[in-house]
Protein backbone atom coordinates (compact mmCIF):
# COMPACT_ATOMS: atom_id res chain seq x y z
CA UNK A 1 0.00 0.00 0.00
CA UNK A 2 1.38 3.54 -1.02
CA UNK A 3 2.22 5.58 2.00
CA UNK A 4 -0.98 7.42 3.65
CA UNK A 5 -1.48 11.65 3.17
CA UNK A 6 -2.58 11.07 6.66
CA UNK A 7 1.10 9.50 7.87
CA UNK A 8 2.83 11.43 10.38
CA UNK A 9 6.07 10.04 12.08
CA UNK A 10 4.76 9.70 15.27
CA UNK A 11 1.14 8.31 15.81
CA UNK A 12 -1.41 8.45 18.14
CA UNK A 13 -4.23 6.20 18.29
CA UNK A 14 -7.29 5.74 20.73
CA UNK A 15 -8.63 2.51 22.50
CA UNK A 16 -10.99 1.82 24.35
CA UNK A 17 -10.66 -1.22 27.18
CA UNK A 18 -13.49 -3.62 26.92
CA UNK A 19 -14.33 -6.27 29.40
CA UNK A 20 -12.92 -8.89 27.23
CA UNK A 21 -9.53 -7.43 27.91
CA UNK A 22 -9.46 -7.42 31.68
CA UNK A 23 -8.78 -9.49 35.17
CA UNK A 24 -11.16 -9.64 37.22
CA UNK A 25 -10.47 -6.46 39.52
CA UNK A 26 -11.37 -4.77 35.79
CA UNK A 27 -7.99 -3.72 34.92
CA UNK A 28 -5.85 -4.39 31.27
CA UNK A 29 -4.30 -7.92 30.95
CA UNK A 30 -0.26 -7.57 30.67
CA UNK A 31 -1.07 -9.56 27.55
CA UNK A 32 -3.70 -7.39 26.05
CA UNK A 33 -1.57 -4.37 27.26
CA UNK A 34 0.81 -5.89 24.51
CA UNK A 35 -1.83 -6.23 22.12
CA UNK A 36 -2.65 -2.98 22.19
CA UNK A 37 0.95 -1.18 22.20
CA UNK A 38 1.83 -4.23 19.11
CA UNK A 39 -1.35 -2.96 16.86
CA UNK A 40 -0.62 0.57 17.56
CA UNK A 41 2.56 -0.29 16.28
CA UNK A 42 1.40 -2.18 13.49
CA UNK A 43 -1.09 1.05 12.20
CA UNK A 44 1.99 3.15 12.25
CA UNK A 45 3.54 0.68 9.97
CA UNK A 46 0.09 0.48 7.93
CA UNK A 47 0.29 4.59 7.29
CA UNK A 48 4.23 4.66 6.49
CA UNK A 49 3.71 1.96 3.74
CA UNK A 50 6.13 -0.40 5.57
CA UNK A 51 3.45 -2.98 7.12
CA UNK A 52 2.78 -7.03 7.47
CA UNK A 53 0.99 -6.58 3.78
CA UNK A 54 3.86 -4.46 2.30
CA UNK A 55 6.69 -6.58 3.28
CA UNK A 56 5.18 -9.48 1.90
CA UNK A 57 5.48 -8.87 -1.71
CA UNK A 58 9.26 -9.58 -0.56
CA UNK A 59 8.37 -12.57 1.94
CA UNK A 60 8.86 -10.21 4.54
CA UNK A 61 7.77 -9.39 7.77
CA UNK A 62 8.34 -7.71 11.20
CA UNK A 63 8.95 -10.15 14.14
CA UNK A 64 9.33 -8.81 17.46
CA UNK A 65 12.80 -9.75 19.59
CA UNK A 66 13.05 -7.75 22.81
CA UNK A 67 10.46 -5.83 24.52
CA UNK A 68 10.62 -3.76 27.78
CA UNK A 69 7.56 -2.35 29.71
CA UNK A 70 7.40 0.17 32.50
CA UNK A 71 4.17 0.29 34.37
CA UNK A 72 3.04 3.11 36.46
CA UNK A 73 -0.78 1.86 37.11
CA UNK A 74 -3.02 0.33 34.28
CA UNK A 75 -5.88 1.05 32.75
CA UNK A 76 -9.30 -0.15 33.37
CA UNK A 77 -12.57 -1.26 31.93
CA UNK A 78 -14.16 1.50 29.64
CA UNK A 79 -11.16 3.88 30.05
CA UNK A 80 -9.98 5.07 26.30
CA UNK A 81 -6.12 5.06 26.27
CA UNK A 82 -4.47 6.92 23.49
CA UNK A 83 -1.02 5.07 22.59
CA UNK A 84 1.67 6.77 20.92
CA UNK A 85 4.77 5.54 19.09
CA UNK A 86 7.43 6.92 17.40
CA UNK A 87 10.66 5.04 16.21
CA UNK A 88 13.80 5.76 17.94
CA UNK A 89 16.46 3.38 15.12
CA UNK A 90 15.86 2.14 12.13
CA UNK A 91 18.84 0.57 10.01
CA UNK A 92 18.79 -2.58 7.34
CA UNK A 93 16.91 -5.51 9.43
CA UNK A 94 16.79 -3.89 12.94
CA UNK A 95 14.31 -0.91 14.55
CA UNK A 96 13.88 0.35 17.81
CA UNK A 97 9.97 1.36 18.42
CA UNK A 98 9.60 3.63 21.40
CA UNK A 99 5.68 3.27 23.21
CA UNK A 100 3.88 5.30 25.61
CA UNK A 101 0.34 4.30 26.63
CA UNK A 102 -1.70 7.71 28.04
CA UNK A 103 -5.15 8.45 29.95
CA UNK A 104 -6.67 11.37 30.42
CA UNK A 105 -3.00 13.53 29.21
CA UNK A 106 -1.09 10.93 32.07
CA UNK A 107 1.29 8.65 31.15
CA UNK A 108 0.86 5.81 32.92
CA UNK A 109 2.68 2.73 30.68
CA UNK A 110 6.10 3.24 28.50
CA UNK A 111 7.48 0.33 26.17
CA UNK A 112 10.30 0.22 24.41
CA UNK A 113 10.38 -2.48 21.49
CA UNK A 114 13.11 -4.03 19.13
CA UNK A 115 12.03 -5.56 15.77
CA UNK A 116 13.75 -7.42 13.07
CA UNK A 117 12.71 -7.43 9.22
CA UNK A 118 12.23 -11.74 8.51
CA UNK A 119 12.02 -13.37 5.86
CA UNK A 120 8.65 -15.77 6.38
CA UNK A 121 10.38 -18.55 3.60
CA UNK A 122 13.92 -18.15 4.46
CA UNK A 123 12.82 -18.07 8.18
CA UNK A 124 15.62 -15.33 8.86
CA UNK A 125 16.72 -11.97 9.27
CA UNK A 126 17.62 -9.69 6.23
CA UNK A 127 17.74 -5.98 5.25
CA UNK A 128 14.17 -4.44 4.95
CA UNK A 129 13.23 -4.04 1.15
CA UNK A 130 11.14 -0.86 1.68
CA UNK A 131 11.78 2.34 1.40
CA UNK A 132 11.77 4.01 5.02
CA UNK A 133 13.87 7.17 4.71
CA UNK A 134 9.76 9.41 4.79
CA UNK A 135 10.26 8.00 9.01
CA UNK A 136 11.64 10.85 10.99
CA UNK A 137 13.73 9.04 13.36
CA UNK A 138 13.87 10.38 17.48
CA UNK A 139 17.14 8.40 19.00
CA UNK A 140 16.83 11.00 22.32
CA UNK A 141 12.93 10.62 22.37
CA UNK A 142 12.66 7.53 25.29
CA UNK A 143 9.49 6.17 26.11
CA UNK A 144 11.03 4.15 29.38
CA UNK A 145 13.18 5.28 32.15
CA UNK A 146 15.64 2.26 31.16
CA UNK A 147 16.92 0.68 28.24
CA UNK A 148 16.82 -3.07 27.30
CA UNK A 149 18.76 -5.43 30.15
CA UNK A 150 20.63 -8.82 30.05
CA UNK A 151 18.11 -11.23 31.22
CA UNK A 152 19.90 -13.85 33.35
CA UNK A 153 19.27 -17.33 33.47
CA UNK A 154 19.76 -19.03 36.78
CA UNK A 155 20.93 -22.23 35.93
CA UNK A 156 18.81 -24.04 38.72
CA UNK A 157 15.83 -22.74 37.56
CA UNK A 158 13.03 -25.12 38.87
CA UNK A 159 11.17 -26.70 35.50
CA UNK A 160 7.54 -25.89 35.79
CA UNK A 161 5.24 -26.63 33.07
CA UNK A 162 5.57 -28.56 29.88
CA UNK A 163 3.54 -27.21 27.25
CA UNK A 164 2.95 -27.94 23.35
CA UNK A 165 2.24 -25.50 20.59
CA UNK A 166 -1.17 -25.60 19.54
CA UNK A 167 -2.81 -23.96 16.64
CA UNK A 168 -4.43 -21.05 18.35
CA UNK A 169 -0.64 -20.17 19.67
CA UNK A 170 0.58 -19.29 16.07
CA UNK A 171 0.02 -15.80 14.33
CA UNK A 172 0.31 -14.88 10.55
CA UNK A 173 3.74 -14.98 10.46
CA UNK A 174 3.13 -18.82 11.03
CA UNK A 175 4.95 -18.95 14.61
CA UNK A 176 3.72 -18.67 18.22
CA UNK A 177 2.98 -15.40 18.60
CA UNK A 178 5.20 -13.39 21.16
CA UNK A 179 2.17 -12.56 23.47
CA UNK A 180 1.44 -16.06 24.00
CA UNK A 181 4.81 -17.10 25.52
CA UNK A 182 4.03 -14.20 28.08
CA UNK A 183 0.51 -15.81 28.84
CA UNK A 184 1.88 -18.92 29.29
CA UNK A 185 4.41 -17.65 31.82
CA UNK A 186 1.82 -15.94 33.83
CA UNK A 187 -0.16 -18.43 34.58
CA UNK A 188 2.31 -19.39 36.59
CA UNK A 189 2.71 -16.33 38.41
CA UNK A 190 1.28 -15.47 42.21
CA UNK A 191 -2.59 -14.66 41.11
CA UNK A 192 -2.61 -12.26 43.92
CA UNK A 193 0.18 -10.15 42.82
CA UNK A 194 -1.15 -9.57 39.51
CA UNK A 195 -4.51 -8.51 40.65
CA UNK A 196 -2.63 -6.51 43.15
CA UNK A 197 -1.37 -4.39 40.27
CA UNK A 198 2.44 -5.40 41.96
CA UNK A 199 4.46 -5.67 38.49
CA UNK A 200 6.81 -2.93 37.64
CA UNK A 201 8.40 -3.51 34.77
CA UNK A 202 8.75 -6.39 32.75
CA UNK A 203 11.25 -7.57 29.73
CA UNK A 204 11.12 -10.28 27.18
CA UNK A 205 13.46 -11.63 25.06
CA UNK A 206 12.43 -13.81 22.44
CA UNK A 207 15.18 -15.79 20.30
CA UNK A 208 14.20 -18.86 18.69
CA UNK A 209 10.46 -19.28 16.93
CA UNK A 210 8.19 -21.98 17.95
CA UNK A 211 6.57 -23.73 15.55
CA UNK A 212 2.92 -25.78 15.51
CA UNK A 213 3.10 -28.93 17.94
CA UNK A 214 6.38 -27.67 19.03
CA UNK A 215 7.30 -29.09 22.55
CA UNK A 216 8.58 -26.97 24.92
CA UNK A 217 9.31 -26.95 29.06
CA UNK A 218 8.45 -23.87 31.31
CA UNK A 219 11.66 -23.07 33.60
CA UNK A 220 10.78 -20.00 36.56
CA UNK A 221 13.55 -18.90 38.97
CA UNK A 222 12.11 -16.50 41.94
CA UNK A 223 13.91 -13.77 43.76
CA UNK A 224 12.81 -11.22 46.23
CA UNK A 225 12.56 -8.33 43.63
CA UNK A 226 11.61 -10.67 40.51
CA UNK A 227 10.70 -13.65 38.99
CA UNK A 228 12.85 -14.92 35.62
CA UNK A 229 11.12 -17.17 33.26
CA UNK A 230 12.21 -19.67 30.23
CA UNK A 231 10.93 -21.66 27.73
CA UNK A 232 13.21 -23.96 26.22
CA UNK A 233 13.35 -26.71 23.32
CA UNK A 234 15.04 -29.45 23.17
CA UNK A 235 17.50 -27.86 25.57
CA UNK A 236 17.93 -24.68 23.63
CA UNK A 237 16.29 -21.37 25.47
CA UNK A 238 13.80 -20.20 23.37
CA UNK A 239 12.23 -17.29 25.61
CA UNK A 240 13.66 -15.45 28.31
CA UNK A 241 10.99 -13.21 30.51
CA UNK A 242 11.83 -10.88 33.37
CA UNK A 243 9.47 -9.57 35.75
CA UNK A 244 10.04 -6.70 38.53
CA UNK A 245 7.49 -6.17 41.47
CA UNK A 246 6.97 -3.01 42.97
Amino acid sequence: MPISPDFTSILSKDWEINFTQCTPNGYLKYTDLCNLLQLTAAAHSEVGGISFTDMQEFDQAWVLSRMRVEITELPKWRDVVTVKTWINSLENSRSVRALEMHVNGKKIIGSETFWAVFNTKARRPEPLALPYEHFELFPDKKATEEGFSKININPEKESVFEKTVYLSDLDIVNHANNVKYLEWCLDHVDAKRILKQEVQSFEMNFLKELSLKDEVIIHECVNETDVVFSITKEDKTCFALQINWK
